[in-house]
């Protein structure tokens, strides 16, 4: 049994069975994957995968019982190596952090900033995408940290961590009637909203489902005309006339925002706050835990440290209660 084995299994379960793309993975030739899972299944006694022919189309109920075990075999494998890296090289190395657009392209440059002026020798990568695909690679190993509002809680093998909260606020070109309400003492209310055309994120992201739930709520329903993943898309076409904005607050900046003003909005829709994740089990090197806690001040070592060492059921905590000793 060897880790290249574990590996041809666990990337086969992860891309559809596809040995192609196995193979692509992990820089091997297709034949080469059929061969490695094939040792393996012939030294555990038995078919991992189910076959119709050459090709695997599932796993089998063995297989169902030994993929988290390989999980955590080839996760261990990664600690032994970001363990040994830590004593080694404490200051270099790599950190890749998942994140929403939002949150990439508003809450984290001044962090990222500072993380590279600390450790200049660590290769810092910022991947942006849906909350769902954070999570997903949290999941895979392809982000060390995630950062998103939403959908990161509903995943067993991963920790989230409460990081800031925040509210919306609506966004409106100068000379708009809400502004001249607002200067006439009258609050802001969802019923004067339903009165223009909305542009505002699109389904699962950034405190979208809450202001859907204040809508929904009132019993009164939004002119929705357009939808997007990033709040400057959003104020553009604010800009262009097409309607009103509902934008996370932080999003506003009225120096860069010139032609746009904003109202806040914090007591129409619910608080949302953003959450840190990462892998449950996994070695964080010291300089991703001083990551964290630049971002979230309260978020300290050995608060972190529990959260990664409360494992789901059948991950090992063995990581997270060594990297407490070290």
């Amino acid at each position: 049994m060897n880790f290249q084995q574990l590996r041809a299994v666990r990337e086969a379960a992860r891309n559809g069975y596809n040995l192609t793309e196995v193979a692509h993975v992990l820089y091997t030739s297709q034949p080469g994957v059929s061969r490695q899972i094939r040792e393996l299944e012939d030294e555990l006694g038995v078919d991992i995968f189910i076959r119709a022919g050459k090709r695997l189309t599932g796993l089998t109920p063995p297989g169902e019982a030994i993929l988290p075990i390989v999980d955590r075999l080839l996760l261990e494998s990664e600690n032994l190596r970001r363990a040994g890296a830590d004593f080694h090289a404490s200051r270099s190395g790599q950190l890749s952090i998942a994140a929403t657009h939002s949150q990439a392209r508003y809450a984290l440059p001044l962090v990222v900033r500072d993380f590279r002026e600390q450790f200049p020798d660590v290769a810092l990568h910022l991947h942006q995408g849906s909350p769902r695909q954070v999570a997903e690679m949290l999941l895979s190993g392809a982000a060390d940290i995630g950062v998103a509002t939403e959908a990161l809680t509903g995943y067993a093998s991963l920790a989230t961590l409460p990081g800031y909260r925040w509210t919306h606020s609506v966004v409106v070109p100068p000379g708009h009637p809400l502004l001249a309400q607002q200067e006439s003492g009258r609050p802001l209310t969802l019923q004067s909203l339903v009165r223009f055309p909305i542009i505002t994120y699109e389904q699962g992201y950034t405190g979208r489902s809450h202001i859907d739930e204040s809508f929904a709520a009132a019993e009164v329903t939004p002119n929705v005309v357009l939808t997007a993943m990033d709040a400057d898309v959003i104020k553009t076409y604010v800009e262009l006339g097409m309607g009103i904005g509902i934008v996370a607050s932080i999003a506003f900046d009225e120096e860069r925002d010139r032609n746009l003003r904003a109202i806040d909005a914090g007591h129409l829709f619910k608080v949302n706050t953003t959450r840190i994740a990462l892998r449950k089990g996994v070695w964080l090197r010291a300089y991703a835990l001083q990551f964290i806690e630049s971002f979230v001040p309260t978020l300290k070592r050995e608060v972190v440290l529990q959260a990664v060492s409360a494992t789901a059921p059948d991950e090992p905590a063995a990581a997270a209660t060594a990297q407490k000793a070290a």
